[in-house]
């Protein structure tokens, strides 16, 4: 078994129209046995920007930490929050620094920039950057997230459409992969708000 999919688990990012959704399962396990259903993987960077990780638990947790430290310290030198395109360089560039002892994740980065335009991204362990212009996935149940999300997805969704459309890409993909799910997060940002819901999948 792969060191990624030793806890399970399922990131998907999505695109909007002036706004977009990140959203995660709840799941935390050791291969196939459930540790916890409420493990958190999606994290607020600042109010337009979050960030999540996806593979070796505990390397998230620390990857984060110090991607918090980071930007913290460009709050206090540049007196503003970080764009989501800088915040994608800095992830990669942490990422690479560590490239021959990696940590062991895949972030999921989701921002509004200049003009709340939405930007996605993904990378791998070692920080390649992967972008794109409708939704990004990572994780255990990736290769089912690609197909829901491909069918589910169309451009210039309103923020309500948009919540909808990934909770059942979420929902249906997670069904179809054992090491994730025990139900959803989702975090639905437009320019103005941040909605946050759970939501409720199989338990089992």
């Amino acid at each position: 078994m792969s060191i990624f999919e030793y806890n399970g688990s399922a990131l998907v990012a999505m695109v909007g129209k002036n706004c977009f959704a990140i959203a995660s399962d709840r799941r935390l396990g050791v291969q196939l046995q459930t540790i916890a259903t409420d493990f958190q993987r999606i994290s607020k960077i600042h109010d337009k920007l979050f960030i999540g990780l996806s593979g070796l638990a505990t390397d998230a947790q620390t990857l984060y930490q110090r991607l918090v430290f980071r930007h913290k310290l460009y709050q206090l030198r540049e007196e503003r929050d970080m764009k989501p395109e800088t915040f994608a360089s800095l992830v990669s560039a942490l990422l690479y620094e560590k490239r021959f002892g990696p940590y062991f994740c895949q972030p999921v980065i989701a921002g509004l920039g200049d003009g709340d335009k939405p930007f996605i991204c993904t990378m791998d362990s070692i920080g390649a950057k992967e972008l794109a212009k409708d939704f990004v996935v990572a994780g255990t149940a990736s290769e089912s997230l690609y197909g829901a999300c491909e069918s589910m997805f169309k451009p210039d969704m309103e923020a309500e459409e948009l919540f909808e459309t990934i909770s059942q890409a979420l929902l249906s993909s997670v069904d179809r992969d054992c090491l994730s799910g025990w139900g959803g997060h989702v975090y639905v940002v437009t320019p103005t708000e941040v909605k946050e819901r759970i939501l409720k999948g199989r338990m089992d």
